[in-house]
């Protein structure tokens, strides 16, 4: 539970985007360490600056140091052993702003509960990856941001975030949180909090009494030892309530549905690795400025998602299904979807009409499902015309489909059972950059003549891990990078590469290449 605490995109304790990090301290709190004794008072190993940053981080310090600066606005000591506060020590520093203490050994026993009771002035307090149990019962009124991750704590206090009327961002997660462990009025008259990280805790219930500006909320449980659902009864309040709410996170919390009376404001929607069987007609409809669904790692089959589930959600643009049970494309998908991923499925066929309604689509990634060529219908891209990128990897191909959208810039058909490549089902191409058919089938006569003449623009093409036997003649002059090995080719023609050398670029790769193949022949 008690997980390291990473700075960073992660966040604190764990991965968890939007998460307090080393780097949103105040400038100077880390990184601007001056030499010992520049600085009148500076503790010994610790960098100090006239503008009053105490930086003593990473110094395997056992103990709080004494008589430090009276003047210090921001201090560091990140990274150390220390088991224990002195309030007194802690009560001379009345200019402090900023305290960092993550990375230590405290205990709640070494935390007295007047510890920061003097601190007027303090805005950030930083107490992540220690060993606390109790989250202290009064913090300063005066606090901006609050990072207690990767604790062991099972109780928080009336007073210990509420009555905060500046506090923005609260760290909770990776600790041992019950729901009899939180108190009712949690953040009474701190209703300017935007930010609430409680995910890895053993909640069953959503918190009551959010504050109304909060605008991201991770209730994400990080390991499997719950299997009783988070209970979302708190709900229904949630769209008079929480109207500032945009980024919610649900995952991981074995829900069999997604929930009624989701805040009308999400922007961002995590219901990632659930048990989530079924989408509604109107469970999302209500949710207008919804851009990011994520589904993926559900039970979800198509017979289960309502055709009228994403009805008028004009703003979504991004939708995240792989990793279900999907046995064809869902009816009624997103019209002005532009990301679409539905890889890692059992979908067996593509219909004329699955996508004659997504405009928009501009990636789509169909791979490793269960699809063979005939039942791709060569009409079923045909409304596709901003379509950008198409992946159909890792199914069961056994020829290149026709109908590819012409603006199409990459296609991934690698790790297919593809032997042939029909005439006609490249032609008009023009704007295809890469194209990756790698572990496949294809043997050089099995390409129909002016193929890669067609593909005016490509520049990548990968054809390792085939049957070809000699370099593939009339490739185009635009190609940069060409990969071929694993093959079975045994001669390489001197004049196999000769009409591309007039790239400077090519050249020397394509020298490594021939040398390459000479030396394995």
């Amino acid at each position: 539970m008690n997980t390291e605490h990473q700075p960073g995109l992660g966040g604190s304790g764990g991965h968890c985007p939007g998460c307090a990090a080393a780097n949103d301290f105040p400038e100077g709190v880390v990184g601007r360490r001056r030499p010992p004794g520049l600085a009148p008072g500076c503790p010994r190993d610790c960098g100090c600056t006239q503008e009053g940053v105490v930086d003593c981080g990473g110094i395997d310090l056992k103990e709080f140091p004494l008589l430090l600066p009276e003047l210090t606005n921001h201090l560091s000591l990140q990274n150390n052993q220390i088991e224990e506060i002195f309030p007194e020590e802690l009560a001379r520093l009345h200019r402090l702003e900023t305290l960092n203490l993550q990375n230590n050994r405290l205990t709640s026993k070494g935390l007295p509960e007047e510890a920061f009771e003097h601190l007027e002035n303090l805005n950030y307090l930083y107490l992540a990856n220690n060993k606390l149990t109790v989250a202290p019962k009064f913090l300063p009124n005066t606090l901006i941001s609050a990072d207690f991750a990767a604790n062991y704590l099972t109780k928080i206090y009336g007073l210990t975030f509420g009555q905060k009327p500046n506090l923005r961002s609260v760290y909770l997660h990776n600790n041992k949180l019950s729901d009899a462990g939180l108190p009712d009025n949690m953040f009474n008259g701190s209703n300017n909090v935007e930010i609430l990280i409680m995910s890895s805790n053993f909640l069953k219930y959503v918190p009551k009494n959010l504050p109304p500006a909060l605008y991201k909320l991770h209730l994400k449980v990080m390991t499997p030892r719950l299997c009783i659902p988070l209970r979302l009864v708190f709900f229904p309040a949630f769209p008079r309530k929480l109207s500032s709410l945009e980024y919610l996170d649900l995952s991981s919390n074995n829900l069999s549905q997604i929930p009624n009376g989701l805040p009308r404001n999400i922007v961002l929607l995590h219901l990632e690795k659930n048990a989530i069987k079924v989408i509604g007609r109107d469970v999302l409809t209500q949710i207008k400025n919804l851009e990011y669904l994520l589904l993926h790692n559900n039970k979800l089959k198509a017979r289960g998602i309502h055709p009228s589930a994403f009805q008028g959600l004009k703003k979504l643009h991004t939708v995240h299904l792989y990793n279900n049970l999907l046995e064809r494309i869902p009816s009624g998908l997103p019209r002005r979807v532009k990301t679409l991923m539905i890889l890692h499925n059992q979908i067996s066929e593509i219909n004329r009409n699955d996508f004659a309604t997504t405009y928009f689509l501009e990636e789509l990634n169909l791979s490793y499902n269960k699809l063979k060529s005939p039942q791709i219908h060569r009409e079923a891209f045909r409304k596709l015309r901003q379509l950008k990128s198409l992946d159909l990897s890792g199914n069961n191909l056994n020829t290149v489909p026709y109908g590819f959208p012409k603006n199409l810039q990459v296609l991934k058909l690698k790790e297919n059972e593809i032997s042939d490549i029909p005439k006609g089902t490249l032609s008009g191409m023009t704007k295809l950059r890469e194209l990756y058919l790698s572990n496949n089938k294809l043997k050089v006569n099995s390409i129909y003549s002016r193929a890669w003449r067609e593909l005016s623009s490509l520049q990548s093409l990968d054809m390792a891990g085939n049957q070809l036997t000699s370099i593939p003649s009339g490739l185009p002059e635009s190609l940069e990078y060409l990969y071929l090995q694993n093959n079975k080719i045994t001669v390489v023609s001197e004049s196999a590469f000769e009409f591309l050398l007039q790239h400077t670029g090519f050249f020397f790769f394509i020298h490594f290449i021939v040398a390459y193949l000479l030396e394995i022949i």
